[in-house]
């Protein structure tokens, strides 16, 4: 079967096999040892099994007809590959690497009597893309998420004092971040609250939250959405916000937490921790669950039922920001209560 092809179209098949591993290895290791993810690695892995199994046939001669010293192309280097800004970068320009050689070895193999193996390298190619998706959704923007402690959930009918005013005076005791969890309201009074809180937000550089519809928080330019489990899915959430938007997803379990990483989550809720009057459940994931996610490298906030007298055994999981609604919200001295959580939490 190698006899069917010339000498050239070989070295090329060869150079283009060496080139598409090497990427597809680059991904590979970032998903085994940056993402922890078993179910990319091995789907990667098994991409590369198949190319190879594939071109067993000529790889063998390809192999003899190298020409490392004589390949004009290896002499030929532009200031962009030398360099890489980060490890999105890396990443990127693995998978078009890998992309662009599956397509030179499909062409060229159409021009022998090897139809067969074009077409399964077009088939390989098209698993390709989908793993390169996959992989793009977990490249995120630095947020700075980690500076990110004390978490404020404005609810109206869990606040002493008219919503607005109890967002700013949570701010002032040291919020870094407000969502705006409304569930019951017309789009249009949401809208509206959504655009008053990020106002006021961006006045004070605090980060604002939408809670689950990527609608409202597109409209009002708020910094990002938060999801629920049973919400819209956060890779349906990203294609109406765009990348550079905050998606954070609440999870329950370390399953959950592991799959909100691949899914290109930027942050996960982590709980409930414990039982919530503000959102009574059936369950609760407690601070076996809260420790569990050190294995998960993304920012957490821990949630449900926090308050003053327990957030301690919540820092004690290794989890440094916490969201609250009552206990801040429904206090008196709102903006007092959030500086008291807030001083624990950056001890």
């Amino acid at each position: 079967m190698a006899s069917e092809i010339s000498g050239d179209i070989l070295r090329l098949i060869d150079a283009n096999a060496n080139r598409c591993r090497e990427a597809l290895r680059v991904s590979e290791d970032y998903a085994r040892f940056i993402l922890n993810s078993e179910e990319l690695v091995t789907d990667i892995k098994n991409l590369r099994h198949d190319l190879s199994q594939t071109l067993k046939p000529w790889l063998i001669e390809a192999i003899i007809h190298r020409d490392t010293p004589g390949d004009v192309g290896t002499k030929i280097k532009t200031a962009t590959e030398q360099t890489r800004s980060g490890i999105p970068d890396v990443l990127i320009a693995a998978g078009k690497r890998a992309g662009e050689a599956m397509r030179a070895i499909e062409e060229f193999l159409k021009t022998a009597d090897t139809a067969a193996a074009a077409s399964k390298i077009e088939s390989l190619r098209y698993r390709h893309y989908d793993i390169e998706r996959r992989v793009a959704l977990t490249l995120r923007p630095d947020h700075n998420l980690e500076s990110l402690h004390l978490y404020v959930l404005i609810t109206e009918s869990a606040c002493k004092h008219p919503w607005l005013q109890t967002a700013e005076l949570a701010i002032q005791g040291g919020a870094d971040c407000l969502q705006l969890r409304e569930k019951n309201l017309p789009d249009a009074e949401l809208l509206s609250r959504a655009k008053q809180l990020t106002q006021l937000c961006r006045q004070h550089g605090t980060t604002c939250i939408i809670n689950d519809r990527p609608d409202i928080a597109l409209a009002s330019n708020a910094h990002g959405l938060h999801l629920g489990q049973d919400d819209i899915s956060l890779p349906d959430a990203r294609k109406i916000l765009g990348n550079q938007k905050i998606i954070g997803l609440s999870t329950h379990n370390i399953g959950q937490a592991r799959r909100a990483k691949l899914d290109g989550a930027d942050y996960i809720g982590v709980g409930p921790i414990f039982k919530s009057v503000t959102k009574p459940r059936d369950f609760v994931s407690g601070l076996e669950y809260a420790a569990a996610t050190r294995s998960v490298a993304l920012p957490k906030v821990a949630i449900a039922g926090i308050n003053l007298e327990n957030v301690d055994q919540v820092l004690a999981t290794g989890i440094s920001a916490v969201a609250i609604t009552a206990a801040i919200t429904g206090c008196e001295d709102v903006a007092g209560a959030a500086r008291e959580i807030k001083s624990r939490l950056m001890k």
